[in-house]
């Protein structure tokens, strides 16, 4: 049996895997393959990295770690979680493999624009198309940016990057925006451009983006959709994990969910979506994993 099987490879299950197999725990981490992280191009705000480090690599140097110390890594999907007793049963199709302890680390999936899956793709390499702007936003300083939003979320997006930027503008995805009053005092007081959509269809010209909308096309340095994320929360809630309205899961300061023994960290646990604060809840995780394994059974050498 797994003293911990950990589900989701991106920097929170990494980090986590490093500390506990660091602890001389049996540690399993399944991967989908699926880090939102290896979509970042380059992140500039990471810590140690002058210059920067694609998240492809990060990723690879985190896995490289983690295996140094014994944690075993599989492609895999999981498909449940069951409780037997005070473990876990981890199932992967028609497979179960048992734990004593299970750390969900999925993470969440931006939702993206209607477009080419080929086009976005490239656009997202190229820093076109960009989904943090507190990650990257200093990349898009004085330069041209759209936002594709509506509502409180794509306003507060917006005028995060007009921190960066004079030139922003607010695209709504749908026919016509949904902004109150409020809202639009606020992005005008900003000096905010605020275009009914829809955005469709959007294309690479050259080094910039272009966006078609009914009054004409558009083309920006970087256009940031801020349309949501997806949290891939479902397989802790299918075993009784409380979460928020969101999907969030919900977790107390040692992360461990209203499941005794299942715990959770980074972007699936309501946070900055921030590769350090992920790290960090990883390390808390992981710490009381250990310390509640040695309440179970103490752990000796």
């Amino acid at each position: 049996m797994d003293d911990c099987i950990i589900i989701g490879a991106g920097p929170a299950g990494l980090t986590a895997a490093i500390y506990l197999a660091r602890f001389h725990l049996k540690i399993r981490l399944f991967d989908c393959g699926s880090s939102r992280a290896a979509m970042i191009p380059r992140t500039h705000n990471h810590a140690g990295y002058p210059g920067g480090i694609k998240g492809t690599e990060l990723l690879r140097r985190m896995r490289k770690q983690a295996e140094e110390f014994g944690a075993v890594r599989e492609t895999a999907e999981v498909t449940e979680i069951g409780r037997v007793g005070e473990d876990f049963d981890v199932r992967i199709g028609d497979r179960s493999v048992p734990a004593r302890s299970v750390l969900l680390a999925t993470g969440v999936v931006n939702i993206r624009p209607e477009m080419d899956p080929q086009i976005h793709d490239d656009a997202l390499a190229r820093g076109l198309i960009r989904y943090c702007p507190i990650c990257d936003g200093y990349e898009v300083t004085d330069k041209r940016v759209g936002v594709i939003g509506t509502g409180d979320h794509g306003m507060k997006e917006a005028l995060f990057l007009r921190g960066y930027t004079r030139d922003v503008t607010l695209i709504a995805p749908g026919a016509r925006h949904d902004l109150d009053a409020a809202c639009q005092a606020k992005l005008d007081e900003a000096g905010i451009v605020h275009v009914d959509g829809p955005c469709s269809p959007m294309r690479i010209a050259g080094d910039a983006m272009a966006v078609t909308t009914p009054g004409g096309e558009l083309t920006f340095d970087s256009v940031y959709p801020a349309l949501g994320s997806t949290i891939r929360s479902a397989l802790a809630v299918a075993a009784g994990a409380r979460a928020t309205a969101e999907g969030c899961l919900e977790v107390d300061d040692h992360q461990r969910t209203s499941i005794p023994g299942l715990f959770a960290a980074g972007d699936v646990v309501k946070g900055l979506d921030q590769i350090s604060h992920a790290m960090g809840e990883a390390g808390v995780a992981a710490t009381t994993i250990r310390n509640l394994l040695d309440e179970r059974r103490p752990l000796r050498r």
